[in-house]
């Protein structure tokens, strides 16, 4: 439940720091919002099985709204930013930037249960 609310907020956020007008600010805020909590949703299926098919189609399944968010992050908001005062455009470059890197760590922490590496077990 808490990636739930946490992926979503923590996208929204880095959009309303932006100070867009209002009209794209709740449309990007709605669309990054809805796309990562089914993202996360879409995940969570996967991530509680044991057999590595399910857990590969539900990996896939939430591929998709994740370059959604990654593609919108990455170019969808360039012309935002560019539109910032001079003063934060870099600012917001690296926060839209430093978002994509820890994003991009997601599929790759997901597929670890998958490709058979484990930590200890707890006793």
């Amino acid at each position: 439940v808490d990636w739930l609310l946490t992926v979503p907020l923590l996208l929204v956020e880095l959009i309303l720091v932006m100070k867009l007008p209002q009209k794209e600010t709740v449309c990007l805020a709605w669309t990054l919002g809805i796309a990562s909590a089914v993202m996360v949703a879409l995940g969570y299926p996967g991530e509680i099985q044991d057999d590595l098919s399910v857990r590969w189609f539900w990996w896939a399944c939430a591929m998709v709204p994740f370059v959604y968010v990654v593609g919108t992050l990455v170019v969808g908001l360039g012309a935002a930013t560019a539109k910032q005062p001079e003063g934060v455009v870099d600012l917001v470059s690296a926060a839209r930037y430093l978002t994509v890197v820890s994003w991009l760590t997601y599929p790759f922490v997901y597929i670890v249960k998958n490709i058979g590496l484990a930590g200890s077990t707890a006793t």
